[in-house]
């Protein structure tokens, strides 16, 4: 399987890499990172043959991008919905930061062409799921800023996950065949939860993440009295893109839809 999790830390620069296309985590077929601006900081972000989405996720920063210009505030990603600008290959995305703020850049390689758009909160609403299944524990809060069906000249799915503390995600136990990769925040700095990929099982921690090949199953939890967030990262597959009916459930654990607790 390869190694799945990873304990990244930002540089000297303010750049912490998650997955690349060379490094342990190639199979997630991404180049993902997470980056630390001070108010001030300019950077730019421009891939030929790639395309990029920006998310914000804490601070105010100004988006410049095909002659349009954004300036956007998050809080932080546990009270506030996303920002991201999403940009196809050959297109620039500058950002600048009118506060400390930190923002993820995940890229994929794709050659088509398609209409930059900036997604705002109201595009990406939080929406409940599991609510009263599985004793309530797996009730989460999940919002999709693209996918399929969203930007199908896309090769990339981008969304959040906040757990309710104690609270399962990703539950039932499922796998697809595209491969995903989640990013962890906590909003507290010592909590802590634990992440499944196949057999394997580790710590999430802030600013951990796990990389999930395509078939393993991948649930999570958070422990009690924290609350977690996850950034959801999945490549779709040349000819076979990720579908929100790809979910496949552990057959095994099937008969917990029928439990009424």
């Amino acid at each position: 399987m390869g190694k799945v999790f990873g304990y990244p830390s930002f540089d000297e620069k303010g750049e912490m890499v998650l997955t690349t296309y060379d490094n342990e985590y190639q199979a997630m077929m991404m180049d993902i990172r997470v980056y630390r601006m001070g108010s001030g900081e300019n950077r730019k972000f421009f891939r030929q043959g790639e395309e990029t989405a920006v998310l914000l996720l804490s601070g105010k920063i100004t988006y410049k991008w095909e002659g349009q210009e954004q300036t956007v505030t998050r809080k932080d990603v546990f009270t506030e919905g996303p920002w991201c600008v999403h940009v196809c290959q050959g297109v620039e995305v500058a950002v600048t930061a009118e506060a400390d703020s930190e923002i993820l850049v995940q890229c994929t390689h794709n050659d088509r062409s398609f209409a930059s758009r900036l997604y705002a909160p109201e595009d990406a609403p939080w929406g409940y799921s599991s609510v009263g299944k599985f004793g309530n524990v797996a009730k989460r809060r999940v919002n999709t800023i693209f996918d399929h069906d969203i930007s199908p000249k896309s090769n990339m799915v981008l969304g959040e996950v906040l757990n309710d503390k104690g609270n399962w995600s990703g539950y039932l136990p499922h796998r697809h065949p595209q491969p995903e990769t989640y990013l962890f925040k906590f909003d507290r700095p010592e909590g802590f939860g634990a992440s499944f990929v196949g057999d394997q099982v580790f710590k999430s921690v802030d600013n951990s993440f796990s990389a999930i090949p395509g078939g393993e199953l991948h649930p999570q939890a958070v422990a009690p009295g924290f609350q977690m967030y996850t950034c959801w990262m999945i490549r779709h597959l040349d000819g076979n893109p990720w579908l929100q009916t790809d979910r496949c459930e552990d057959g095994r654990y099937v008969w917990l839809h029928d439990v009424n607790e």
